[in-house]
């Protein structure tokens, strides 16, 4: 007979209702608000490097279900093409890449727009969306994807116990300036202490972030 129950996500019960309730509010309400800078960050993309506007991938989320997530396109058409060119002909890019899948200088980017966008983080606004869909939170980890699941071994199954987040603690924690241990621990660390109120803590600190832009690129 057990004597304890481990619950399949930190947050259930009333928690879990009052978690998707705060998700809907505040998607909704950041899409309100950014409307006018979301329709002009379209109508520049468009005239910049044409269609598509908005960039969907394949993203790991909750209980390990994949979903589209979307962001306003910074990168050149032909990203793939250059990543993999690069990749072939660079061993130092390559090591780069393959310890962050992130590029510090990275030739995919948009001139003008795509840089924009990143350093202010308004490419994620349509994350929002994927909110109100459900597929992620406002706070949560980071939505990860498939090639990067080995990166958190025997902790992938607390890290889809929860749903991906637009922003986490790693956000507010040095960002792309950490190593990818330390972004695995602080995807483990909400999990296992989220709460409301932390919640709360991290969408203030990620405002400051955005302000301050450190670790962004």
């Amino acid at each position: 007979m057990p004597l304890f129950h481990i619950a399949d996500t930190p947050f259930y019960g009333i928690t879990a209702v009052v978690k998707r309730a705060e998700d809907i509010v505040l998607g909704t309400l950041f899409l309100l608000i950014a409307s006018p800078a979301m329709l002009t960050t379209a109508i520049v993309i468009k005239f910049t490097d044409g269609s598509p506007i908005i960039f969907s991938h394949d993203r790991i989320g909750f209980k390990g279900k994949p979903f589209k997530m979307y962001k306003f396109r910074t990168m050149k058409q032909n990203a793939e093409s250059v990543l993999n060119e690069l990749l072939n002909n660079n061993l130092k890019i390559r090591q780069e890449f393959e310890e962050n899948f992130k590029l510090k200088h990275d030739p995919r980017i948009l001139q003008g727009i795509g840089y924009i966008l990143r350093k202010t983080s308004f490419d994620e606004l349509p994350q929002f969306l994927n909110v109100l869909k459900g597929d992620m939170s406002v706070v949560g980890p980071r939505p990860i994807v498939y090639d990067e699941v080995y990166k958190y071994r025997e902790k992938y199954d607390n890290l889809i116990r929860v749903k991906p987040g637009i922003t986490g603690l790693w956000q507010v924690s040095g960002r792309n300036d950490l190593t990818y241990k330390d972004r695995v621990s602080l995807d483990m660390e909400y999990i296992d202490h989220q709460s409301l109120w932390l919640d709360l803590k991290i969408i203030l600190k990620t405002i400051k972030v955005m302000i301050t832009r450190i670790g962004v690129y």
